[in-house]
């Protein structure tokens, strides 16, 4: 189904602006059994303003095989020991999925540079807003850095080490938002707004200390440097080395010795067990060995982990939690839905015409093997931008079919 005409949609780049910003600011939610967040409000608001002209799209193949996964995942929790926590999940994913179906609709009224101008003005709120939280957290804090459990505005004061959270509430929850901003802005460096915002990211991304989520977003860059002949790009490592630097000696010179505490954030990998993730990953497979088909049930590991361990915590690796979940089947059809999106990205060629896509869902997918995602606003919204790629790819393959209907549009 196309986009429908222009001048028959009440559209607004503030509309989506809005829109994108506003999965930013999950942690602002209001709690009536479940956390009603700021975009859920919007997106109904925007489902009444905009009546006339929405309109249901068809689902992609990867799109069917994430609600196959979401199926196998939920009906995964019908002989569950704590069925409550799996009913609880199930209703969870059923306003997620709706959720993401009316976003889609809305994010494809709009067309691609109308998206992309979105994505870009989002993403400079999301950095510049998280970094004046960071700056006055530590201002609050009496300019000190230390402090070990203690929240204050965008800083989170984590066994003496300052963590930015800024609009989000955690520091490794922080790199994963930031991920699509971070590509979309390496991929486009044709405007001083896009450099200005890469610049950002990367600020932001360095104050959360998330030894993961740094480490993978090198990762993203080498791919990106390498998908893009390498001997073009030394102009790009050159002035990011140079900016960071820059950000290094100006911390230095505000007693802010960056590096020496990302160098110890790192060398304390070795005696915190990745902040404990090695435990939780043993104490999962423990779990999954004992029902390995059909797993333990939905949302049942943190129930699991309390009784057995007396914490709640969760796995923090998205893999592992389905497997040890859903079992061997759910972690089959959730691999489905992962080969799904990368088949579906190579064949439309969008690691070439689209990279930033690409390299944000390879980012995602190593982050989730340190953090628990099963259900998350911000890969939802990628998703949803990912669908809405390809509704632009069908419509331009239809245009260069009908050379007329261009012509007589004109």
């Amino acid at each position: 189904m196309g986009h429908p005409d222009a001048s028959a949609v009440p559209r607004s780049s503030l509309i989506l602006f809005l829109l994108l910003f506003s999965v930013m600011l999950g942690k602002y939610h209001i709690y009536i059994g479940f956390a009603f967040k700021p975009y859920m409000m919007y997106l109904g608001i925007l489902v009444v303003v905009l009546a006339a002209s929405f309109r249901f799209q068809k689902l992609q193949g990867f799109e069917v095989m994430l609600l196959f996964f979401y199926l196998v995942y939920v009906f995964s929790g019908a002989f569950s020991l704590y069925a409550s926590s799996s009913l609880r999940v199930m209703l969870g994913i059923f306003l997620y999925v709706t959720f993401y179906i009316i976003m889609k609709g809305i994010l494809q009224m709009f067309q691609k540079s109308e998206l992309e101008n979105g994505l870009a003005n989002a993403g400079l709120l999301f950095n510049v807003g998280s970094l004046f939280l960071y700056v006055w957290g530590i201002k609050s804090n009496g300019f000190s850095l230390l402090g070990d459990g203690v929240i204050r505005y965008g800083v989170w004061f984590d066994r003496d080490y300052p963590r930015l959270i800024g609009l989000i509430e955690d520091p490794n929850y922080f790199v994963f938002y930031n991920t699509i901003f971070f590509t979309f802005y390496l991929c486009n460096r044709d405007s001083r707004k896009n450099k200005i915002g890469l610049l950002l990211c990367l600020i932001t991304s360095v104050l959360t200390f998330s030894r993961g989520g740094l480490l993978i977003l090198m990762v993203i860059f080498m791919v990106y440097f390498f998908l893009n002949k390498p001997a073009n790009q030394w102009r790009l490592f050159l002035s990011t080395s140079f900016f960071l630097g820059l950000i290094v000696m100006v911390g230095q010179a505000m007693s802010f010795r960056v590096m020496d505490i990302l160098q110890n954030r790192f060398e304390d990998f070795s005696n915190d067990g990745g902040s404990g993730r090695f435990e939780l990953w043993g104490r999962a497979w423990e779990f999954f060995l004992s029902n390995p088909l059909f797993g333990i049930g939905a949302s049942n590991f943190a129930d699991y982990n309390a009784f057995h361990y007396g914490d709640d915590l969760v796995v923090h690796n998205t893999f592992l939690e389905v497997l040890t979940e859903s079992g061997i089947i759910g972690l089959f059809v959730y691999g489905l839905f992962v080969f799904t999106v990368l088949y579906q990205i190579f064949q439309a060629k969008f690691h070439q015409k689209h990279p930033f896509l690409f390299l944000t869902f390879l980012g995602c997918m190593f982050q989730m093997m340190f953090l628990s995602l099963i259900v998350n606003d911000m890969f939802l919204l990628f998703l949803a931008v990912l669908s809405t790629y390809f509704s632009y790819e069908r419509e331009t393959g239809k245009d260069k079919e009908n050379p007329l209907i261009v012509k007589e549009a004109g």
